[in-house]
């Protein structure tokens, strides 16, 4: 598997005790994130809150970050991502802040150090636009937003 290597460094040394963005096993695509709030933050219910990480990213050109949901935290809680995938830009130098909505009837608690997103890199590509008279037609055509329905098909 490749790997690379990626410049990160705290906000400030009041979030030492943050832990960085890990991966929490071997397998995982997304590197947790965690809430480096100063005091506890209730999100409450139909709320959307920007919660802090701590942390600051030099992503290479060529490359771009994701902040998504934790599933665990949308399944349990209601808590989810508004603009989900966030999308980090090789570019920006500010901290990583994640933009956490409450769906839920209830209030939600976050603490320092929970795991609050996850944060997936990747490599992406550039496109130019050739302008044309038209596009090549395909089998699905226009067929889009739920044209093949819910149920599943045999194959």
């Amino acid at each position: 598997m490749n790997q690379t290597t990626v410049r990160i460094s705290r906000v400030n040394k009041n979030s030492s005790d943050v832990p960085l963005p890990a991966y929490a096993t071997e397998g995982s695509a997304g590197m947790d994130i965690c809430a480096a709030v100063e005091n506890d933050i209730v999100i409450q219910p139909g709320e959307t809150t920007l919660v802090p990480s701590g942390v600051l990213i030099e992503l290479p050109p060529g490359f771009e970050a994701q902040v998504r949901p934790r599933s665990g935290l949308a399944v349990r809680h209601g808590i989810g991502i508004l603009n989900s995938p966030g999308t980090i830009d090789s570019d920006y130098r500010g901290e990583v802040k994640v933009i956490l909505t409450n769906f839920s009837k209830e209030p939600f608690k976050v603490r320092r150090g929970d795991r609050i997103a996850q944060m997936v890199i990747s490599r992406f590509e550039r496109v130019t636009w050739q302008e044309t008279e038209g596009v090549n037609e395909t089998l699905r055509g226009e067929g889009g937003f739920g044209h093949t329905g819910i149920t599943a098909q045999k194959l």
